[in-house]
């Protein structure tokens, strides 16, 4: 094992010495070429070293430990922990592209260790690098022509938040309007092509030495979208496009869905100057009950646009974790007919989205609509057409529900949901530790816009964890509506419309909506049931201490 860690580092460090060389003499920036071929070998240093720390840290602690054991499930414990730790600190010491790629990796539940997903989940989007204010300063003047002083009325030195490409300021213009100015970091410029440089050959030297471990596709999709998520131009013009959509193809949720709006006369590619959001990060609870607005409202709320988005508009946000979405009571005032504010979801960060084309949004749509009714066939036929392959289609539906194959055809209601407990989290790990090389092997087969969806399902439902402890059937029930009028949709287009095929497709959705309507009840009874259950178990827990003190 520890001649495989050397092997990484000397590899490696030559491979990443000659590409910094072979890049000055072929650059036509000299400056930025001299900068990649200076950071190229030390940051590639710093990988080889990490990487060959964690594989020697796994070869020693687990050396002679029966698998399966009690003593090696805590060695294995103590290790994972340790390693995403090291890793943790790699991602921060090189900012960046790196803390990208441990957002990425935060949201593979289903292929990396619990530990792994945990730490890189609650530092990787919280904790990242700040730049200073003197290079803020250098950044507005550079590219707005002015100091920030200048340019705004107000703006504070301090930052509101800190990303993983850019941060934001909180200003205020000359004519009064309170703005978000996200700034990027100053060396992103030099640094993201040394970055996607030395992650391309770290992996592909894990890969080389470590077969079953194959995070190629990562990388491929990371040096694709970085360039598009580096231009804050492109991410204004998403953000209209995704409000565009609502109205134009969702005009019955467009009001419950805002983005911020751009000032375009104060943004470039590196500075974007947004209107200022105040209202509550979609995972402050307490916040979001004071505000008079119920969880579950937007629980419902967020499901119900990114599944307008994935099956409808095929124009998908691919980056909705919990620092991406915000939440105010609707501006019109309206209520549930419980009396509480209505949501309004507000999306952020719109740099990396994906365009899903037509056949592979109505296969996606139609494989999650058999997923929710359990249509074995279904789900078997558009997994294949989606490129999961005969062989690997049941783990694809597990690896999209979270759930083993036999919950995955299981009839009952709620056979998708997720209750968030510790026997679910165990389930799902022994899950991903017993099926790690048909993972890696799925993903390598499926296209890189459906492993993009695989991380937006990922983000979803880390989101509606927080908010509801797990998953609830009102989610599925909305999946399967909007999954199935887009398939409704897409058939209507390809049989042109006339009379005999409406009236088809009319009683198969009357049909649809029947089946909603009763999952609907079953999920009314199941409701009370609990609740029953609930109370009587907590009569007899009474009783008992009655009983006890008598």
């Amino acid at each position: 094992m520890w001649r495989v860690g050397a092997k990484l580092v000397v590899g490696a460090t030559l491979l990443g010495g000659g590409a910094a060389g072979v890049n000055i003499f072929t650059s036509d920036d000299i400056s930025t070429a001299f900068n990649i071929c200076t950071l190229v070998p030390l940051r590639l240093l710093r990988d080889s070293l990490t990487a060959a720390t964690i594989a020697f840290d796994y070869g020693y602690s687990l050396w002679g430990l029966k698998e399966g054991s009690i003593e090696w499930s805590k060695a294995k414990h103590e290790v994972h922990n340790r390693c995403a730790l090291r890793l943790q600190e790699l991602c921060f010491r090189n900012g960046g592209i790196y803390i990208k790629l441990g957002q990425h990796i935060g949201q593979l539940e289903y292929v990396v260790p619990q530990e792994y997903v945990h730490i890189m989940r609650t530092s990787m989007l919280k904790r990242c690098p700040f730049s200073s204010y003197d290079q803020v300063r250098k950044v507005l003047t550079r590219e707005l022509g002015g100091l920030p002083e200048e340019i705004f009325e107000e703006f504070d030195p301090v930052p509101l938040a800190s990303a993983s490409l850019a941060q934001v300021h909180a200003a205020r213009t000359h004519d009064g309007k309170n703005v978000a100015v996200k700034v990027q970091h100053t060396h992103l410029t030099d640094t993201a092509t040394a970055d996607i440089a030395t992650v391309t050959l770290i992996v592909n030297a894990l890969n080389w030495c470590f077969p079953e471990f194959d995070y190629r596709w990562l990388v491929d999709e990371i040096r694709e979208s970085s360039p598009k998520e580096l231009d804050f131009l492109f991410e204004a013009r998403n953000s209209e496009k995704c409000l565009e959509n609502f109205k134009r193809l969702s005009p019955h949720i467009a009001d419950y869905i805002y983005v911020p709006k751009v000032y375009w006369d104060l943004s470039t590619s590196k500075v974007l100057t947004m209107e200022y959001m105040d209202a509550a990060e979609i995972t402050d609870l307490i916040t979001i009950q004071r505000l008079g607005i119920q969880l579950s409202d937007v629980s419902k709320l967020v499901s119900q646009a990114f599944a307008e988005m994935i099956f409808r508009h095929g124009f998908v946000h691919c980056d909705p974790h919990a620092a991406n979405m915000m939440v105010r009571p609707l501006p019109s005032g309206r209520k549930n007919p419980f009396g509480q504010k209505k949501p309004q979801l507000i999306l952020l960060d719109h740099g990396l989205y994906k365009n899903l084309d037509f056949a592979t949004r109505v296969n996606y749509a139609s494989l999650w609509k058999a997923l929710i009714f359990a249509d074995v066939n279904g789900i078997k036929e558009n997994s294949v057409k989606l490129g999961a392959g005969e062989d690997l289609y049941a783990l694809f539906a597990g690896v999209l529900t979270m759930r083993p194959w036999n919950r995955v055809i299981d009839q009952s209601v709620d056979h998708l949901v997720l209750e968030g407990s510790d026997t679910d989290r165990s389930e799902l790990q022994m899950y991903a530790s017993h099926y790690f090389t048909q993972i890696s092997e799925l993903l390598r087969r499926l296209p890189r816009v459906i492993l993009l969806m695989l991380k937006t399902n990922d983000c979803l439902r880390a989101v509606n964890h927080v908010l509801l402890q797990g998953s609830s059937l009102e989610t599925y029930l909305i999946i399967g509506r909007v999954s199935s009028k887009a398939v409704s949709e897409a058939k209507i287009i390809s049989l042109n419309c006339s009379i005999l095929s409406g009236l088809s497709l009319w009683l198969e959705q009357m049909l649809l909506e029947a089946r909603l309507f009763s999952m609907r009840i079953a999920l009314w009874l199941l409701q009370i049931q609990k609740t029953l259950y609930y109370r009587t178990k907590k009569r007899e827990s009474l009783n008992k201490n009655k009983q006890r003190k008598s």
